[in-house]
């Protein structure tokens, strides 16, 4: 504990933190009145005080708790309170003392229940957004920082983020974390357990995350939002247990299940096969929230109908991706025709178009089609599905993946193409931040960086080949905001690029003699 008579400026800095976090959160209904001293106790006690600040306290409103949290946490560093004063550390602190303002999981559950029950959905998880937000579980200081804009194409416009949510590790932190055994409780960082969990260098602390619990299909299932907002109320809908990723018939029930409960949200499935999946398969999860994404405004290109299915609208859509549009006001017939759509294109194989269903590796025949699910409901309540064709075949020409990003592409983008860049919106690697802007600085005249760029080793060096593409394009030296411009294009232009490359039917006559080709075998004529 401190020493009462001689408490220095940093002490009583963060005693004033203190008053006005727990303010904050008395504000903010994350406690109620009964809680307030409650509260700052919990506070003291995890700083090592044991009496509060007994000045004037400034009672300004603050627009979130980062400010406050800083002081504390700048304080617990400089007094050996946390390992080292990384983000690493300085998160796990931080979700700690959010912790110590929030209402229990189970109140959480009956507030939202209850909101729910008087005022509808849409005013329970408009509620439940917010305590994400001011509980800093979601970190909109650090989202604000992510770079956005859109790139018109063919397709119409394509969103592109640079994500900078995401804290990144330090090489000491990577390299503690190489040294820690597999992960044994919780198990991902999806699964229920992670509610109230401190924490450790390889895994965030979660003090401050709270999930609603809600049934899909007649099962458990829970609903929480993705710290990291890679859009409007992005949100994730988890198993109650620890089980793979398997998308079955079982699999499109749960989606429209959800966007019935749900109307106001699009709820999608990554695809459950490796390169075309997303980057947690070991938990079955969905991703859905209030967005609208560029592949809802693709319109249509061909229609079709089939006789089995005739409240059911199939089309395929003006899309780089190889998309299937279902809709229709019955969600029980869509859910039939989905999935004959979808078991039809896990066994079709078409060479001439270079579509394989399955192979055989090391002696067993391993299945390569599956698709990427979306559902929503659109403006006049009807049942919408995209089902975007997936294949993760490999060649000796593009061992990553012929329907995935391709080599020239990786120095913006090698990662899988996943859920929500399928629907339109890159969440490209926080590195670029700083190697596009200094691409432009070489597109302006920083000759001096251009000649270390040709060096070995440069971090601008995986780049190299584009940058002589783009200084010859443009000649003579051009003003930053007109390189800043071009690249902003040209990184649009890639990620439709990759987009197409990851569709598995190409935009030719051919590739859509084939897409037809493939609907027309499983019974459906064009209208």
């Amino acid at each position: 504990m401190e020493n009462l008579t001689a408490r220095t400026p940093e002490m009583e800095d963060a005693l004033h933190a203190i008053e006005r976090l727990v303010l904050f959160a008395l504000r903010k209904g994350l406690i109620k009145e009964a809680d307030y001293d409650y509260s700052r106790n919990l506070l003291l006690e995890d700083l090592g005080f044991s009496e509060p600040y007994n000045g004037q306290v400034n009672e300004e409103i603050l627009d979130g708790p980062q400010s406050q949290l800083d002081i504390l946490i700048d304080y617990a560093a400089a007094n050996g309170m946390i390992a080292e004063n990384t983000d690493t550390y300085r998160d796990l602190l931080d979700a700690k003392m959010m912790g110590r303002l929030m209402a229990r999981p189970s109140e959480v559950v009956r507030a939202f229940s209850q909101t729910e029950q008087i005022q509808g959905i849409e005013a329970a998880t408009n509620d439940f957004y917010k305590l994400c937000i001011d509980s800093n579980y979601i970190r909109m200081d650090r989202v604000a920082k992510n770079e956005y804009w859109k790139h018109p194409s063919a397709y119409g416009d394509i969103e592109i983020t640079i994500n900078l949510s995401k804290p990144e590790k330090s090489p000491k932190e990577i390299a503690m974390a190489k040294l820690l055994p597999p992960p044994v409780y919780p198990k991902c960082q999806l699964c229920r357990e992670n509610v109230g969990y401190a924490g450790r260098v390889n895994h965030p602390a979660r003090q401050n995350l709270r999930v609603i619990p809600l049934e899909l299909n007649k099962e458990k299932w829970f609903f929480q939002y993705s710290p990291y907002v890679y859009y409007n109320e992005h949100c994730i809908v988890f198993q109650h247990d620890h089980v793979p990723m398997k998308l079955t018939k079982d699999t499109l029930a749960r989606l429209l299940g959800f966007v019935n409960a749900y109307p106001h949200y699009f709820l999608g499935s990554n695809a459950d096969l490796p390169i075309v999946g997303g980057s947690i398969l070991t938990h079955d999860h969905f991703q859905g929230g209030r967005h609208t994404f560029p592949i809802q405004n693709a319109p249509k290109v061909a229609e079709f109908k089939n006789e089995v299915y005739p409240d059911v609208s199939v089309s395929i859509v003006n899309w780089p991706m190889s998309v299937i549009r279902l809709s229709s006001k019955d969600s029980g017939m869509l859910l039939e025709c989905a999935n004959h759509i979808y078991e039809s294109w896990k066994s079709y194989s078409d060479p001439s178009a270079d579509i394989e269903a399955d192979s055989k590796v090391d002696g067993q025949w391993v299945r390569h089609n599956t698709v990427t699910p979306i559902a929503r409901r659109n403006a006049e309540g009807i049942y919408e599905m995209d089902l975007v064709l997936r294949n993760n075949r490999t060649n000796d020409e593009y061992p990553e993946g012929i329907f995935h990003p391709h080599r020239e592409m990786h120095h913006i983008k090698k990662e899988n193409i996943g859920l929500i860049e399928v629907m339109g919106l890159a969440i490209l690697p926080g590195r670029l931040k700083v190697e596009l802007d200094q691409i432009s600085d070489i597109l302006s005249g920083d000759d001096a960086l251009y000649e270390a760029v040709q060096s070995e080793g440069h971090a601008l060096a995986i780049h190299r080949d584009w940058i002589e593409q783009l200084k010859e394009r443009t000649g003579a030296t051009i003003t930053k905001g007109e390189a800043v411009d071009l690249i902003r294009s040209e990184v649009g232009g890639i990620f439709t690029t990759i987009l197409e490359q990851a569709g598995v039917y190409k935009h030719t006559a051919e590739g859509r003699e084939a897409f037809c080709r493939f609907l027309e075998s499983t019974g459906y004529s064009a209208v």
